[in-house]
Parts: structure tokens; sequence; C-alpha cells
């Protein structure tokens, strides 16, 4: 292995235990609690490291969204292949979402509140964000319906549990009705 190799391997290795630290920071106290200076003293290197790998905390919740937009298209797909029928599909697509917003809320804010210099639903949207929204597309295009586009509807059914998993997580919502409002999107919205 040449240095350069292993300079690159320590650097990638680097990078990876800012966005870790990172992460676990955010799920712990939230994003506020995460700035440079505290990154830094977690990991045992210095700021300017810190700013050699990322220009500063909206890179680095860029790098948390794309991770997690890589774990919630494994957990959607994960658990529609596991499903039998379209109404099972879209129902188990509901719940695997909901369920990682649930368990993943400062990397849910990464995603889908917090500018973390993403573009979305562009040109230049990065892979892991086109993925996650192609792994909720596969599901639901078939769900979709005459004459519905399958990417509206996707984004529709989207907005939906968008707003299911932000006002469930604000207390807005009665834990207790969780399983009730997934069989409410899936029947009506989904129609299956």
């Amino acid at each position: 292995m040449s240095v350069q190799e292993r300079k690159q391997r320590e650097r990638a290795a680097r990078e990876r235990l800012i966005v870790a630290t990172a992460r676990e920071l955010a799920e712990q106290q939230g994003w506020d609690a995460v700035t440079t200076r505290r990154l830094a003293e977690r990991i045992e290197y210095s700021q300017p490291v810190l700013y050699s790998h990322f220009r500063g905390k909206r890179e680095i919740i860029g790098a948390v969204a794309l991770q997690g937009a890589a774990e919630l298209a494994t957990a959607v797909r994960a658990a529609t292949s596991a499903a039998d029928g379209p109404r099972a599909r879209v129902a188990a697509l509901a719940r695997a979402y909901l369920d990682f917003a649930a368990r993943n809320p400062a990397v849910y804010d990464a995603l889908f509140q917090l500018d973390g210099g993403l573009a979305y639903a562009q040109e230049d949207t990065p892979e892991p964000l086109k993925d996650a929204f192609a792994a909720l597309l596969e599901t639901l295009a078939e769900v979709a319906g005459d004459g519905v586009h399958p990417g509206l509807f996707t984004e529709t059914f989207w907005a939906a549990l968008h707003g299911l998993a932000t006002l469930t997580r604000a207390g807005r919502l009665l834990p207790e009705d969780a399983e009730p409002r997934v069989e409410l999107l899936v029947d009506r919205l989904a129609m299956v």
C-alpha cells in the first residue's frame, strides 16, 4: 500500500468518525449541541482538522442526511420486500418510514428539517436522496391509480408521512392512534 493510499484511508476514517460523532451528539442533545469545538474535543482532533473535511456544521448536517437517506431506503426496502401484496407493502412502507423518523430524530431533522446544503428534487440531487425517494416510489407507483403520475402520488404520500412523523414527535397527535392513522392513510390515500 502506498503512502497516498494510507493517507486517503485515514482521511476517510476521520470523516466517518466526525459524522458518527456529530450524529451521536445530535441524537443525545440536539443539533444545537453540535459545534466544531465540541466535535473536535470528542474526537480528539483540532478544529482545523475538522475544517479540512467539512467547511462547517452545514456540511456535517448534509453528510448525516446522506447517511440517513441510505439507511431510510434500506429500511423501507427491507420492510416492503417482506410484505405480501400491494396493501401490505404500502402499510409496511408507512410503518418503516414512521419508525425510522421516531428512532432517529436528529437524522430525520438533518434529512428534512435542517439546511445541510443539499439539493432536493433537482438535477443535482445527491444519489442517496434520489434512492430514498426511489425506495418509496417502488412501492407506491403500483397503487398510484389510473391517470395519476406515480412520482406525484409518491410525493403526496410522503408529505402525509412526514406530517404524521413531525406532528407525532411534537406531541400534537395521540400516540395510541398511530396504527389507525397508518391504516387510514393506506386505505384512503393509497386506496388499497
